[in-house]
């Protein structure tokens, strides 16, 4: 049986030891020979690195292992791409999300002006992996988990649009999980669901079992008055801000009780709630940077020290799961039902073809099949037009080095008033992001 060889693209990641331990406990499944973890900060990478070495070889020594900050190195002689960069880091996420609060603009690192600002910096250092992989290893996937994904999406799709790249959020799963909960099931796997949207923009029309029983009356009724909260312990998502999104997702399926909603649309829809609840002072970025990457890299320092990983806090995440079920689908041609960020080309039928929408596609060893999602409601459309212009100029902005669309990009997201606001953020954000973003003229 053939073994693979994976990259890990942002070795320096809090989520790369999750994935590392996945990959670890899923070798039956999915063999592996080595391991390579790349990074532009060798400081922050070898963090974790020196961690996850000592992992590797107490779980399963045959597999080899390197951390290198050199492309060549990296890139030469892998199946497989895992990339999750954040370009800038946990500081410009912080600006992300303040900078537009300043303004009384929601601040997120994914939706409005806080995902467009992130946008900017992603697509330059994404472009470049892609280019590294294909110089050193043309036949390799990469399977992407950067974010903002959808820009991310639509800025390889003009830039490269031929290249293996498949882009993915954990986003929906994390709902599954909890929908799999409150039906009393023991794994989302249970269920087969119809979803269709762009990424953090979208909606379940149909969830059922395997036998294809309809489980959506019993979701509805729960959240309802619940929204997606359940008492399930997942390290990720079980903070208080979590548990409000969770519990917003209420409102959301309010609007639209024939769907169930993604749990990020209470951004656009419900934008002046979500800003009436954010705290200037301390963001989710400070959060993330007080919990997650303390716990992380607190662990991975003790486990360096001691040498072992005996008694070590760190746990599989959610998200890396999907990941190996889809380098799994790629690899031995499973067909694999799996939600991912494609091409529309005519599967929402009355929706821009050239869109990057999110819906079910079936996975082989050519890549992703779509599958048809039909017509959609004109308030879905609606909704979604006006956010996939947005993703279209901010990425023609890159392009173009264009003040005057990335402007156009922040006056059309659904979360920002005006284009006096707009232009406010805007110029506010560029000063933020001068190392990072091209210059627009």
């Amino acid at each position: 049986m053939k073994k693979f060889s994976i990259l890990v693209a942002g070795g320096g990641s809090t989520y790369t030891p999750g994935i590392v331990l996945m990959l670890l406990d899923n070798l039956d499944k999915f063999p592996i020979r080595q391991i390579k973890f790349y990074d532009n900060d060798k400081e922050r990478q070898d963090i974790v690195a020196n961690a996850c070495e000592i992992l590797i070889k107490e779980r399963n020594p045959e597999i080899d292992f390197l951390a290198t900050t050199n492309p060549e190195e990296a890139f030469t002689d892998v199946d497989f791409v895992m990339a999750h960069i954040r370009a800038g880091k946990y500081a410009m996420r912080e600006l992300d999300e303040k900078i537009p609060l300043k303004h009384g603009v929601v601040g997120q690192e994914t939706c409005g002006p806080g995902g467009i600002a992130y946008g900017m910096r992603s697509i330059g250092p994404m472009i470049e992996l892609i280019d590294y992989m294909e110089k050193y290893s043309p036949n390799a996937w990469m399977l992407n988990y950067s974010n903002p994904a959808a820009i991310v999406a639509e800025a390889t799709r003009r830039l490269r649009p031929n290249s293996k790249i498949l882009n993915i959020c954990d986003m929906p799963i994390g709902i599954e999980r909890h929908m799999a909960t409150i039906l009393g099931l023991k794994s989302r796997k249970d269920m087969t669901i119809k979803y269709y949207g762009l990424n953090h923009f979208g909606w379940w029309t149909s969830v059922t079992d395997k036998e294809g029983k309809d489980l959506m009356p019993k979701l509805k009724e729960h959240i309802a008055q619940h929204g997606y909260n359940v008492n399930l312990q997942m390290y990720q998502h079980n903070d208080a801000s979590w548990n409000d999104t969770f519990m917003k997702a209420k409102d959301i399926y309010a609007i639209d009780p024939t769907t169930l909603p993604n749990t990020y649309l209470k951004y656009y829809l419900y934008p002046d709630y979500v800003v009436e609840h954010s705290d200037i002072n301390y963001s989710r970025a400070n959060m993330v940077m007080d919990g997650r990457e303390k716990f992380v890299f607190g662990e991975c320092k003790k486990i360096a020290e001691a040498g072992t990983s005996e008694g070590c806090e760190l746990h599989i995440d959610e998200h890396a799961s999907y990941i190996v079920d889809l380098a799994r689908a790629l690899a031995y041609n499973t067909k694999e039902r799996m939600l991912l960020i494609v091409e529309n080309n005519g599967a929402i039928e009355n929706f821009d073809k050239t869109a990057m929408v999110e819906i079910p596609c079936l996975v082989g060893c050519e890549g992703p099949e779509p599958l048809t999602v039909g017509t959609i409601p004109q308030f879905q459309k609606g909704l979604m037009e006006q956010q996939v212009s947005v993703e279209k100029l901010v990425v023609e902005a890159w392009i173009e080095g264009s003040y005057t669309k990335l402007w156009q990009a922040m006056t059309i997201s659904k979360t920002v008033p005006s284009a006096k606001v707009a232009k406010e953020i805007l110029d506010d954000l560029i000063e933020a992001n001068n190392e990072f973003w091209p210059e627009l003229n």
